[in-house]
């Protein structure tokens, strides 16, 4: 790696005192002895700088690796060190204040809140201008960082129409940007295409075209993982010749249970892993601005974000068409496309969503929470096939929410 591509401990003492720069080689796991700042350097050497790319019109430019509100304290402050930017769901720190690092030099960082719909959840809840304004306005004072850059829409509109027709959530951020509280206005966009829980529920790409064509809103998230999308990349090359930015997430489809495969892991070519053959992709050969890629500890901060901008290489193609391959008969591509087609109603995203969360996050309890507020659930599929008739990949969808019943009850 080249100069160029790092933080330099001389560089970064330009910004922080060789006292601060050694409190967070400390937090982060390496100021265990008096070798602790050239520890911090051998994580810079690994990781490098993130490279920085614009996120929509406004030309801001933000690190390729995106993190968030709920990432442990060294991890983001790892991030730091190599150049990351912009925090996704910065709410998720109104109970402990903003990290002390991100507040004193604020105007260095990007801090995302993120607003849900009032009521039950995102299928059934509704917009409501008036809590949407206060719940930012009591984010901004609980998490000490005086306001917000964006205000993003979580999990996004069920389709075209809700977008045009309710503009309550916009208006709240009207309100909220003429009182100098949020700046920019963003979403998640999830696919509720064929959902049993929606009403005429569209796919993201459907969605984020009306989005782009609508004009008000400058960036979103979307799940797109390493294989791609056909519908999704259509949709980001509108985006870049519109200058309206992306952001990947839930993109390891997979990965955490592959990298459990001990006789899968033997075969991929030395010097690779799943992770950083996925970021290599992710960063180099698509068209996104950015992508938020949960990681939990600091050698998978390592693994994971060292392969930020890096060219992909013969072998890392290796490793992800043996992913591709594993993945196509193992998890679910979450398009929706079965889910209008079962006779039962099971929503089947919803499911194999939470699958993922168990499976590749090892987030059970959360896995379990979600998939017990289910309405209908995988126990009530009667094995019809139809499903797979619909599915893309021809999933055996029967017997994975079979299994999924069993993993999340």
């Amino acid at each position: 790696m080249g100069d160029n591509n790092l933080i330099r401990r001389r560089s970064f003492l330009r910004l922080s005192s060789t006292a601060a720069l050694a409190g967070i080689a400390g937090r982060i796991g390496y100021g265990q002895n008096p070798g602790g700042l050239q520890e911090v350097d051998e994580l810079i050497r690994k990781v490098g700088t993130f490279p920085r790319r614009k996120l929509g019109y406004s030309g801001r430019e933000v690190s390729v690796m995106i993190g968030a509100g709920d990432m442990a304290p060294q991890l983001v402050e790892a991030g730091i060190i190599c150049g990351m930017n912009y925090w996704h769901k910065a709410n998720r720190w109104m109970s402990t204040g903003a990290p002390d690092i991100i507040v004193k030099n604020r105007d260095a960082h990007y801090c995302q809140v993120t607003v849900d719909r009032a009521g039950l959840d995102h299928y059934q809840g509704h917009f409501d201008e008036e809590e949407h304004y206060r719940f930012v306005k009591e984010a901004v004072q609980k998490t000490r960082l005086g306001y917000f850059d964006d205000m993003q829409l979580h999990y996004g509109y069920h389709n075209t129409s809700e977008l045009k027709d309710d503009r309550s959530f916009i208006r709240a951020f009207e309100r909220l940007k003429k009182e100098g509280l949020v700046k920019h206005l963003c979403l998640s966009q999830h696919s509720y295409e064929g959902s049993p829980r929606v009403k005429n529920g569209q796919s993201a790409a459907e969605i984020l075209t009306a989005v782009i064509e609508d004009g008000l809103y400058e960036h979103a998230q979307f799940m797109y993982s390493y294989d791609g999308d056909t519908d999704l990349d259509k949709f980001m090359e509108l985006a870049r010749s519109k200058s309206f930015g992306t952001i990947a997430m839930k993109t390891a489809r997979g990965i955490g249970r592959m990298r459990q495969d001990q006789s899968l892991m033997a075969t991929l070519p030395e010097g690779t892993s799943p992770h950083n053959a996925m970021v290599r992709w992710l960063t180099t050969r698509t068209k996104l601005d950015a992508a938020v890629i949960r990681v939990r500890n600091m050698e998978e901060f390592v693994e994971t974000y060292s392969g930020a901008g890096r060219e992909l290489r013969k072998e890392d193609q290796q490793v992800l068409d043996k992913m591709i391959a594993v993945a196509d008969t193992t998890a679910c591509r979450l398009c929706g496309k079965c889910q209008s087609h079962c006779p039962q109603h099971i929503p089947i995203t919803d499911i194999l969503r939470f699958e993922r969360y168990a499976m590749d996050d090892h987030d059970w309890m959360r896995a379990s929470s979600l998939y017990a507020g289910l309405p209908t659930k995988g126990d009530s599929c009667i094995s019809c096939g139809t499903c797979i008739e619909h599915c893309p990949m021809h999933l055996r969808i029967p017997d994975k929410l079979a299994k999924a019943h069993i993993l999340m009850s």
